[in-house]
Parts: C-alpha cells; structure tokens; sequence
C-alpha cells in the first residue's frame, strides 16, 4: 500500500509541477491564452495519476488487491500508459506553442499516444480483473465467517 501512496505522491507532484511550467512557458514565451494541449496536461496527471492511485489505495485496503498478479500488471502498465501518453501530450502542446500542427508534423506523434492510450486500458481491464478476484475472495471469508457463528 505503501507503493500505491507514493505512486500518487509523484503524481500530484508532477500534476502541480506542470500547471506551474504551463503558466510560467506562456508567460515567457508570449503564447499567454494559446489553446494547446500543455493546458490540461497537470489536470490529466491530477486525476488519472494522483486520484486514480488513491482510489485504488482504498480498494487495495478493503480487497487485498496488491499480492495479485493481474495487480501487478495493472500497475505496471497503467504507469507506463500515463507516462507515455502524457509525454505525448507534452509534445503536442509544445508544438502548437511554438505555431506547428502537430497532426502534421509527425504521423509518429498520434500513434505514440494512441500506444499509451492502449496501456492505459490493459492496466485498467488488469485493475477489475484484480478487483474482481479481490471482491470473490472477500464473500468467499465473509460466507466462512458467518458459517463459523
């Protein structure tokens, strides 16, 4: 559980740590108000990194999700997910502030993020897998205690 805490940790410090270059790289480069994709990007590490893993750390806590294999290949891939689609997402919103389209710069740019995208949703299949397990183990104890009165 502990991993789980400081998993959410790097990500809050992360998720904080990019509002605060977004607005500072503005500022700098004149591209105050410039729609790109650097303006969402502490938000999508907020939640999908910081707020998912706390969400999780919970489930963990009532379940016992973390011994379990598919736990692991949700955490594994989920993190790897989030990483490279928001680096992905940081290099969009650096294109576009320096007044490229990024859909056009490279076909490999969308594709990447597509990759992290897929992660993200094997991570999350692993995650209710896990849960699932975790949740018949649980009735499983809940049915034996009730017997044993």
């Amino acid at each position: 559980m502990n991993k789980l805490l400081n998993t959410a940790f790097a990500y809050i410090i992360l998720g904080l740590g990019s509002g605060l270059f977004y607005r500072e790289f503005t500022k700098a480069t004149d591209n105050l108000g410039t729609h790109s994709q650097l303006n969402t990007l502490h938000t999508h590490l907020l939640v999908l990194g910081m707020v998912v893993f706390l969400v999780v750390l919970a489930l963990d806590a009532v379940f016992s999700l973390s011994g379990r294999r598919s736990f692991s290949v949700f955490y594994w891939t989920y993190n790897v997910g989030l990483v490279v689609t928001v680096a992905m997402q940081a290099v969009r919103g650096f294109l576009t502030l320096d007044g490229q389209d990024p859909a056009t710069t490279s076909a490999a740019i969308p594709g990447i993020a597509g990759l992290g995208h897929m992660l993200l949703t094997v991570g999350l299949v692993a995650l209710f897998v896990a849960l699932r397990a975790g949740i018949k183990d649980r009735s499983a104890r809940t049915e034996q205690a009730a017997l044993a009165v």
